[in-house]
Parts: C-alpha cells; sequence; structure tokens
C-alpha cells in the first residue's frame, strides 16, 4: 500500500507502481466516488476496450417454470 500527501491545490499524485499496474495513462478520465470513509477512484475505460471482457461467462441460469 503506498501513502501520498494532498498537494494546497487538493492534488494527488498516483505513485508510479500503481500506474503501472493499472496500465493508468496521461489523460485518462476516472470516476471520485466518496464511500464511507475513503475515496475510491474508478477508471473510466471506452466503450471498445470494454468489449469482450466478459468472454466466457456462463449465461445458463434456471429460469422459473413460467418464464421463457
Amino acid at each position: 500500500m503506498e501513502a501520498v500527501s494532498i498537494s494546497p491545490k487538493f492534488q494527488i499524485v498516483i505513485p508510479r507502481a500503481v500506474r503501472e499496474a493499472l496500465g493508468i495513462r496521461p489523460g485518462q478520465k476516472v470516476q471520485v466516488i466518496p464511500y464511507e470513509d475513503r475515496i475510491e477512484l474508478i477508471l473510466i475505460r471506452p466503450t471498445q476496450e470494454m468489449r469482450g471482457f466478459l468472454k466466457g461467462i456462463d449465461t445458463d441460469i434456471d429460469r422459473e417454470p413460467d418464464r421463457l
């Protein structure tokens, strides 16, 4: 786990190891979500990049008898 400081302008620098591990690029957008006592940053990925990320997922589910 890495610690960062908040600048007087309320900016932070994401550590290099974290940027490299997640493939974060300059100019990439993130969603900022306050959650209980923490802040979560969620990468916003282009739709084209997300294509096929669920490949191989099992879509067979048991349905109720009255459903098609």
